[in-house]
């Protein structure tokens, strides 16, 4: 699924990275047909990969990638992440398989450990054998309830172990925990970016899977109640597609990045109200803003400190929190 829009926003990712050091290589993206996985794959061949992505589309969408399966660059096996085995060789490995969405990773909690444990086990042997580079998709979840803000990577969390989000805060703190003691071991070429609150077009609105800003588009278009959980005064940051994705090949090309974590994310911090009031004035939406039962462990804040990340790779976001709000309304529009 191709549109002007992305069209736009692929070429600001392509000129912010160049293909240097990321073309003509085979890469292997989990997660491919998922929200950020689609848009690497996007770039990647791009820049003359040859592309192989796993999904079990549990997640992910088929429409994401649909355009690219005529391509004979590009292969998509339905396969769960923890049970694919290859004989093929790759050089890059993107490990973006997981489930994002907190009301759907707690309907899910075994499946949602199983993919940061086993699967991120099984990337890191194909990695090893392949002697590939291995990026692992972490999160911002892993600092929990942060006491310090804007949160760097030094920071250790403070995570609730058994709390309704350990399935992925904890299932993500292992799988870091385990590609660097692989660094360690077997010297392989890992690194962890921790995403935070990242959006744009091709995030899903839908049930489950929906997060709060899709779900307050959706909401806002329709002219339905904007629900929020608590009373809105938690911040979140969030950070443009465009902004994400520039940041992740740019981690992953650097050679100062291996074994290191680090924080992707915008630093300009919003609260959840603001959020909503925002995407109402912007749709200009008679729904009213109505709020529910805060969820248990939400997180207050959540901001990034990305100075070291601006020092491995010269990164900073460039879309304003309004300007990519606009474009992804006009795009949830004209679904």
């Amino acid at each position: 699924m191709i549109d002007a829009i992305i069209s736009q926003d692929l070429e600001t990712i392509k000129n912010a990275v160049t293909s240097d050091a990321l073309a003509e290589k085979k890469v292997l993206v989990t997660g491919g047909a998922g929200f950020i996985g689609s848009w690497l794959c996007d770039v990647l061949i791009g820049f003359g990969n040859e592309v192989t992505v796993i999904d079990d589309l549990s997640t992910g969408r088929i429409k994401n990638i649909d355009h690219l399966t005529e391509n004979s660059k590009f292969k998509l096996i339905k396969s769960d992440v923890c049970r694919f085995k290859t004989a093929d060789k790759f050089e890059i490995i993107l490990h973006m398989a997981g489930h994002a969405s907190p009301d759907e990773y707690q309907q899910h909690p075994i499946e949602t450990l199983r993919t940061s444990a086993k699967g991120t086990e099984n990337m890191a042997e194909i990695a090893r054998k392949n002697d590939a580079l291995l990026l692992f998709a972490s999160t911002s979840e892993v600092y929990g309830d942060a006491e310090v803000v804007p949160t760097p990577e030094s920071y250790w969390g403070k995570v609730n172990p058994i709390g309704p989000r350990s399935c992925y805060d904890e299932g993500k703190r292992f799988a870091e925990a385990l590609l660097m003691a692989y660094g360690k071991q077997y010297g392989l070429n890992v690194r962890a970016p921790r995403i935070f609150n990242s959006y744009g077009p091709r995030l899903r609105e839908d049930g489950l899977y929906g997060r709060a800003m899709s779900r307050f588009i959706l909401q806002a278009q329709t002219n339905q109640p904007i629900t929020i959980y608590g009373d809105g005064k938690q911040t979140r940051s969030f950070c443009y597609i465009t902004d994400t994705v520039t940041g992740l090949l740019l981690l992953t090309k650097s050679k100062e990045a291996k074994c290191e974590v680090v924080n992707i994310g915008n630093s300009q911090e919003k609260t959840i109200l603001e959020l909503a009031n925002k995407i109402k004035e912007l749709t200009k939406s008679k729904s009213p803003v109505t709020f529910c039962a805060l969820p248990k462990d939400d997180p207050k804040r959540r901001c990034p400190n990305t100075d070291k990340l601006e020092k491995l790779v010269g990164w900073k976001p460039n879309v304003t929190f309004e300007d990519g709000l606009k474009r992804t309304i006009k795009w949830f529009a004209q679904k």
